[in-house]
């Protein structure tokens, strides 16, 4: 793990005799942290320096100021890319990484060359989503992380992969009892006060790629059918046999996806 200050990131720069192609910042999913994207860190062998933020309080980060909204998160990431000297960058991340995009995205839409949005959607949560987030919170504080993963790794993952890849059933499980509670709790309040990023779409005008596990059931295929849709010249890729996890569940397959955009499309 690097870090700048209080910044911390995991990070694969380019190797052996590859050309430079720039940077790939990759933002984690709730409620896990940087180290589910050890496997797209192999990206690094193209040419790009690919970086995966932490997010505050997140894998032992208890003396970080608790996060109060999407925005905080966002800002950390502007932070890091300007203590790092980048001035662009392909910027994505996976569900709450997804969101944390579409905040950077509205306020500083200078720093993306390009934008990956994985198992996630534009939308605030519904009512009943909301009032599910009032009901992990109460989780969270009752029982700590290990509540929080029994509770999601259902919806987290494809009944295909809780039955026959234990192995990723139990990393999923292992990078969600990394965080402390009131880590979790604050990705849970940031998230319930997200702003609507759906008038935002049809203003994104870089290179994008949307990836969905064609088994996922917290944010479906139809929903990242819709964003395709409404972001101009966008890519849609469905990644089969994978839930709401897909870079975790089908690394292959989402890792080929993200190359071709990234040699083909940026």
């Amino acid at each position: 793990m690097s870090s700048v200050g209080r910044l911390r990131y995991l990070e694969g720069p380019p190797r052996g005799n590859v050309r430079p192609r720039g940077a790939l910042v990759l933002i984690h999913a709730f409620p896990l942290n940087a180290r589910m994207w050890q496997s797209q860190l192999a990206l690094a062998d193209a040419g790009w320096h690919v970086l995966a933020p932490q997010l505050r309080g997140m894998d032992g980060g208890d003396s970080d100021p608790p996060a109060t909204s999407i925005d905080d998160y966002a800002g950390d990431i502007i932070d890091l890319l300007d203590a790092l000297h980048i001035d662009d960058a392909v910027i994505g991340g996976l569900s709450l990484g997804g969101y944390i995009t579409f905040a950077m995205f509205r306020h500083a839409p200078r720093y993306f060359r390009g934008m990956l949005l994985a198992d996630t959607r534009p939308q605030t949560d519904t009512t009943e989503g909301l009032e599910g987030r009032k009901r992990m919170l109460l989780l969270v504080r009752e029982k700590g992380p290990a509540g929080v993963a029994d509770e999601m790794i259902p919806r987290l993952l494809a009944g295909q992969t809780r039955q026959d890849r234990l192995d990723i059933v139990e990393r999923v499980r292992a990078l969600a009892l990394a965080n402390s509670s009131n880590a979790i709790a604050g990705a849970i309040a940031a998230m319930m006060t997200r702003q609507d990023s759906t008038p935002l779409l049809r203003a994104i005008h870089c290179p994008t790629l949307i990836v969905v596990g064609e088994s996922d059931i917290v944010t479906p295929p139809a929903v990242s059918e819709e964003m395709h849709r409404a972001i101009p010249g966008s890519q849609l890729v469905g990644i089969k046999s994978a839930g709401h996890l897909s870079n975790l569940e089908q690394p292959v397959a989402f890792n080929e996806a993200l190359a071709r955009f990234l040699s083909h499309q940026v």
